[in-house]
């Protein structure tokens, strides 16, 4: 498991350091909060065209999608969001969940005065685009979900992680949280742990148009991406071959200009 810890630092942090030297995530110009739902949440917009959400994943930011902003920036009205409590979306309430942060994006989107969307969720980003279809389906045009999964266990995630996770559990739930951001770490790392719950039966009232990613190596189990897929009327399936977890940092050409042809099939 440190070797899977250790590749996905390496991603972080290259797409981090590219993220640096164009300013996404930190971008004056193109930044933007919206009061949405008693919080403000950052935003940072690019390009013209249709609109299209990016939406990252546990522990990340704007910065975390940097590899795919300049591809569909000059292809459509690209959004990128610090989901609630992540970034510059500072949440100091003492729950969070992935229901609250689909109604955050359709809350955004009608802040934007956007009526539907395109988008694009990695990791907990695309249980968050899966939710928002569950949930607001008239605000999705069509989505993209890669590394998403529909429950916290061994049968979802590859065991070694899910134990790493536990582990992690076990030696911090009773220490006191005393500053903010212990707070806001352990908040967001609960979220993962005891979230999502999202049920076969719901899926399958999706009726919005989905691919469904995973990379041959991620840590997401290929048999659960592939039990998602199986469960939406809608969707599309992709595994890419020699990818972990970051298909959009590891395979960004690919990946981009397969979403676009998603999007834009009929």
């Amino acid at each position: 498991m440190k070797s899977i810890y250790l590749l996905l630092c390496c991603l972080f942090l290259s797409n981090f350091l590219y993220a640096q030297k164009h300013q996404y995530g930190n971008n004056s110009k193109a930044g933007k909060y919206y009061d949405v739902r008693g919080i403000k949440l950052y935003t940072e917009e690019y390009g013209k065209g249709k609109p299209l959400l990016l939406l990252h994943g546990n522990g990340g930011s704007i910065s975390s999608m940097a590899s795919i902003i300049p591809y569909f920036s000059k292809r459509y009205r690209t959004i990128a969001v610090d989901s609630r409590a992540h970034g510059k979306s500072i949440d100091t309430g003492d729950s969070l969940s992935f229901e609250m942060m689909a109604d955050d994006v359709s809350g955004l989107l009608d802040q934007m005065k956007i009526d539907s969307s395109y988008i694009i969720g990695w990791s907990d980003g695309g249980i968050v685009a899966l939710e928002v279809a569950l949930r607001h389906p008239e605000k999705v045009r069509k989505l993209a979900s890669t590394g998403a999964n529909l429950w916290p266990d061994s049968t979802a995630l590859i065991p070694g992680l899910w134990k790493d996770e536990k582990h992690y559990y076990d030696s911090l739930k009773y220490q006191p949280k005393l500053t903010t951001d212990e707070k806001n770490s352990w908040k967001i790392f609960m979220l993962d742990w005891e979230q999502p719950n999202i049920s076969l039966a719901s899926l399958r009232k999706i009726k919005t148009p989905c691919l469904i990613i995973c990379g041959d190596h991620d840590i997401i189990r290929i048999e659960h991406t592939v039990l998602i897929f199986q469960n939406i009327p809608k969707a599309e399936l992709w595994i890419l071959p020699n990818s972990g977890h970051g298909t959009l940092i590891e395979h960004p050409k690919e990946f981009c200009k397969t979403v676009n042809q998603f999007f834009n099939q009929k």
